[in-house]
């Protein structure tokens, strides 16, 4: 009896095993394939279509390059293109000497009209526009005096500053009728000029919010100060490429002190910058820094280098040969002697 109760238990235990098991239904199997495939196909498309669209963006961004190095190629061998990077390599070589581009500098641009400060402005918006992706960020505002010298037009210079697409600022002072009844007879306008528009400038600045300041004076100024400051004031005193202002400690600068005027002027031409002509300093007959610049203009007679080896001559002093006491002190050496300092300890040493 107990024999057949175990035999007809175990010819059940697969019936009822199968029920529990039981196959899905052909239309419920397929639906459930169905969601599996969705969960799986959702994120392989979507990041199929990200690295797609990430490809896409270096393929533009190495377009983008490659015309811009071509550009630069062709920009390069053309004679204005020479100029601009000739001068561009002289100005990029101050700037880096005197940190004059820094992150988050906001730098005035005095503009006053001339071809100086016309091509200065260019060449640091291009330096802008380099130096910004490797994330040296630096703003620039161009500043333009309208000192109501008679005949003055000013805009072909704001035009050509929209054209640029240049945040600017057109100031108007009335310096020239101050410089005309204050200087003496004889005397050069430019002195009092460039002391009442720098003035102008410093309080612009400050108002902006501005921590530097450049102008467009070059080798040739620099060395023109030079001469006139030793003929009239027996000083040897050139033009700093960077000092400190007395007011508002802003910075100011000087970032085409080793171009010459010559490229500077050649370049400004051959790009057709807008020149607005000084109708106050070239009325004077009889002036110093014209007959000064004519001098160092026959220096070439004697080495095509004369003026380029002149200007280096102002960073390469050598103090024990100067008569200037104060300045061998303030290199270490002894004001009589010339003997530094150490070699002196160590002859009076016992």
């Amino acid at each position: 009896m107990i024999r057949h109760t175990l035999f007809l238990l175990l010819l059940g235990i697969p019936a009822i095993c199968y029920a529990f098991v039981s196959p899905v239904p052909q239309s419920h199997r397929s639906i459930a394939s169905g969601l599996v495939g969705l969960n799986v196909a959702a994120p392989l498309e979507q990041d199929t279509r990200e690295d797609e669209q990430q490809l896409r963006e270096r393929e533009e961004k190495r377009q983008k390059r490659k015309l811009r190095k071509e550009r630069e190629k062709q920009e390069r061998n053309s004679p204005v293109g020479k100029l601009k990077f000739k001068l561009l390599k002289q100005l990029k070589a101050v700037a880096k000497d005197y940190e004059m581009l820094q992150d988050g500098d906001h730098i005035m641009v005095c503009v006053s009209g001339g071809k100086d400060s016309a091509v200065l402005l260019v060449l640091l918006m291009h330096l802008q526009e380099q130096l910004k992706p490797i994330g040296v960020d630096f703003k620039l505002t161009a500043v333009h005096v309208d000192q109501k010298q008679p005949g003055y037009d000013g805009e072909p210079l704001v035009k050509w500053f929209d054209e640029l697409g240049v945040d600017y600022e057109i100031l108007e002072e009335d310096t020239y009728s101050v410089v005309v009844d204050k200087t003496s007879a004889g005397k050069s306008f430019c002195t009092m000029c460039s002391r009442l528009r720098r003035g102008i400038l410093y309080s612009k600045a400050l108002e902006l919010g501005c921590n530097k300041l450049v102008l467009g004076h070059h080798a040739d100024d620099s060395l023109e100060t030079l001469v006139l400051n030793m003929l009239h004031a027996g000083e040897l005193k050139a033009m700093p490429a960077r000092y400190t202002s007395r007011r508002g400690k802003l910075a100011v600068m000087r970032p085409l002190i080793t171009c010459m005027e010559d490229d500077i002027e050649e370049y400004a031409m051959l790009s057709k910058f807008p020149i607005l002509p000084c109708n106050l300093c070239k009325n004077q007959n009889g002036l110093h820094r014209p007959q000064v610049k004519l001098l160092l203009s026959t220096l070439d007679s004697f080495t095509p280098d004369a003026k380029k080896n002149w200007l280096t001559s102002l960073s390469n002093v050598q103090p024990s040969h100067l008569l200037d006491q104060n300045l061998r002190k303030a290199v270490g050496m002894d004001p009589i002697t010339g003997e530094e300092e150490e070699e002196t300890e160590e002859q009076n040493a016992p």
